[in-house]
């Protein structure tokens, strides 16, 4: 026999919803099926939310939805002009648009170009103390920019504005504004360095750049989100396990093989990270606690930054330099979140919040800046000086973030967890090292097979 459920006209908000299951159990209006899902969803929810429409999931299946009302119409467009082979049959005014974006010049090539080996070639015939010099600049810059974004990031994310002695202040909790401002400042930068400095010629179709942007602004919304989770030395150590699902997807995206000593410092990275979480102590500040929702939230960010690079790495055989990736995939993360932000009203709440805070806005721009200036002293460190010292420098980066967050913020490490950070930095040096002496070992054969075929 089916069961009806009849809802008076004053059940919805007669009911009491507590934050608790067994509350919950004790106080729920029986009369009333849509407030037993609302105080589901309240029980699951951390105690930071006030309500279920602050509630991680809803926020992020909010902003997928905002992503979907572009993401949907661009793929009808593409499926359609191919259909009709509009690069044989179209033409007007709008051809080049739409060819560079659908189409693009399918003919690929190595990234290894011009553009590219100039700086390796000025590197290998500069002074010692020259190349001294360059190396102390970009490892002033990366540490400057990414330890200055690290500890703004907690800042904004864990602390309260506008906060005296009678009134506790408002905390900012849009994720999704703040990898906009991060995205735009991008976009503008690559933008002028685009066209400042001379570039190979564009091939890529444009629309695949907006896979990496999709999984990049996720990636983003995530590591900002978790961060009223979790505290900012276990994201730190999460980002330094990531090769783990980084050689996953690997193997799916990319058909990709690893040495044995992948899979060992792999190994050594998940020990480490593990006896950290298992010994991390609850404190009095909520953002020292890991919490459930944390982790979950942490797993997605290492998940979609994974396909990113994946995504990235097969792009690359298209001929393009770093400032054009970097330029394709910020122009399709400004043009989603823009547009989810819009859609759900939250754009105009930031502005507001920015209004009434200075010292928020000022820490956003700044947050954006530091993010923008550290993607290019990557692109400028890698081309002179390779992969190894760029992952050198910021591995170090990680560890002297780690200290600076327990310093200015408070955060209690154990024995026992501090045991677990030293096994992941060694690990990730034992990673640097092993791939500098493969790379060694290969140049002597490469040179003794072009020899035998001269």
């Amino acid at each position: 026999m089916s069961t009806f459920y009849q809802v008076s006209p004053g059940a919805l908000s007669s009911c009491v919803v507590s934050p608790s299951i067994v509350s919950f159990a004790k106080h729920t209006c029986p009369d009333c099926p849509l407030c037993f899902l609302q105080a589901l969803v309240a029980a699951a929810a951390p105690p930071l939310a006030k309500n279920w429409h602050d509630f991680w999931l809803f926020r992020f299946l909010i902003n997928i939805l905002g992503y979907a009302t572009i993401i949907v119409p661009g793929y009808i467009l593409i499926k359609y002009f191919k259909k009709i082979n509009y690069l044989e049959t179209g033409r007007g005014i709008c051809f080049p648009v739409i060819k560079a974006c659908v189409f693009g010049n399918e003919s690929k090539s190595s990234l290894l170009d011009e553009v590219s080996t100039a700086p390796r070639n000025e590197s290998e015939t500069a002074s010692s103390t020259r190349q001294a010099l360059k190396l102390f600049f970009c490892a002033a810059g990366l540490q400057g920019s990414y330890l200055t974004w690290g500890v703004l990031q907690e800042r904004v994310m864990t602390r309260s504005y506008g906060a005296t002695d009678t009134e506790e202040g408002e905390k900012f909790s849009d994720s999704q504004f703040l990898v906009f401002m991060n995205r735009i400042l991008a976009l503008t930068v690559a933008g002028l360095w685009c066209v400042l400095f001379k570039q190979p010629r564009h091939g890529a179709p444009m629309f695949k750049y907006s896979f990496a942007s999709l999984s990049n602004i996720l990636s983003s919304w995530c590591q900002y989100e978790a961060l009223k989770f979790i505290s900012f030395p276990t994201q730190v150590l999460a980002k330094a396990s990531k090769v783990i699902p980084v050689m996953l997807m690997g193997k799916i995206v990319s058909r990709k093989s690893y040495e044995y000593w992948e899979y060992f410092t792999a190994v050594l990275i998940s020990i480490g990270v593990s006896m950290f979480l298992l010994s991390s102590t609850t404190a009095k500040h909520p953002s020292t606690v890991t919490t459930f929702s944390g982790v979950i939230i942490l797993g997605g960010y290492i998940m979609f930054d994974s396909f990113t690079s994946n995504w990235q790495d097969n792009l690359f055989k298209y001929k393009m330099s770093s400032v054009q990736m970097m330029f394709g995939v910020n122009l399709f993360s400004c043009l989603f979140t823009v547009g989810s932000l819009l859609e759900q009203g939250a754009f105009f709440e930031s502005i507001a919040f920015m209004m009434r805070h200075s010292e928020f806005a000022f820490h956003a721009i700044l947050l954006s800046i530091c993010s923008a200036c550290g993607q290019l002293f990557i692109f400028y460190t890698i081309g002179q000086f390779g992969a190894a010292v760029f992952t050198i420098i910021m591995t170090l980066r990680q560890a002297i973030a780690i200290l600076l967050s327990c310093f200015l913020y408070g955060h209690a490490i154990t024995i026992v967890g501090g045991f677990g950070v030293a096994v992941v930095f060694i690990a990730l040096f034992l990673r640097v090292y092993a791939r500098s002496r493969m790379k060694r070992s290969k140049k002597p054969a490469a040179n003794q097979s072009q020899v035998q075929k001269v």
